[in-house]
C-alpha cells in the first residue's frame, strides 16, 4: 500500500509512544514519481526535481525547530525486503524531540512547502527512531 503522507491517527499513535525529553531521528524512505503531482498549475518537474525544491524551502523549518539532516543518499537496492519495495531516496533527520517534529509540521510555513513533498512522492515511509540510552 503506497503512503506519502501520516494520517491523524498514525501521528497521534507515534506521540504517545515516544518520550518527549529525547531526540528522535526520522528514517525517511522516498519513491519518486515519474512526473510531480501537484493539485494546481505549476511547471512541469519530475518527482525528484519537486522533492529537491521541497528540501530547498524545508531547509529553515528544520534549522528553526533544532533539528538537522544527519544523512542524505540514493538507494541502491534493498538486500532485505518484499522483490517489490525499492526506494530512490534515504534521509535521516534528527530533532531534538518529537515535540520538535510536530511544531515543525504544524508550523504555517512548512504548511505551504508540503504540497511538493506531496507531489514529488509517490509511496514513503516515515519511521521515528530513539537512540539507545545506555
Amino acid at each position: 500500500m503506497e503512503s506519502v503522507n501520516p494520517t491523524p491517527e498514525q501521528l497521534e499513535r507515534v506521540l504517545a509512544d515516544t518520550p518527549k525529553d529525547q531526540p528522535v531521528v526520522m528514517l525517511n524512505l522516498l519513491r519518486f514519481r515519474e512526473r510531480a503531482d501537484y493539485k494546481e498549475d505549476v511547471p512541469e518537474r519530475s518527482g525528484r526535481e519537486a522533492y529537491k525544491l521541497y528540501m530547498q524551502e524545508a531547509a529553515d523549518c528544520v534549522k528553526s525547530v533544532g533539528a538537522e539532516v544527519i544523512w542524505s543518499g540514493r538507494s541502491v537496492g534493498s538486500l532485505i525486503a518484499p522483490p517489490d519495495e525499492s526506494w530512490d531516496q534515504v534521509l535521516l533527520v534528527r530533532y531534538p524531540s518529537i515535540d520538535a517534529f510536530m511544531a515543525m509540521i504544524e508550523s504555517h510555513e512548512y504548511k505551504g512547502i508540503v504540497r511538493h513533498r506531496t507531489a514529488a512522492v509517490q509511496d514513503s515511509r516515515l519511521v521515528a527512531n530513539l537512540e539507545n540510552q545506555s
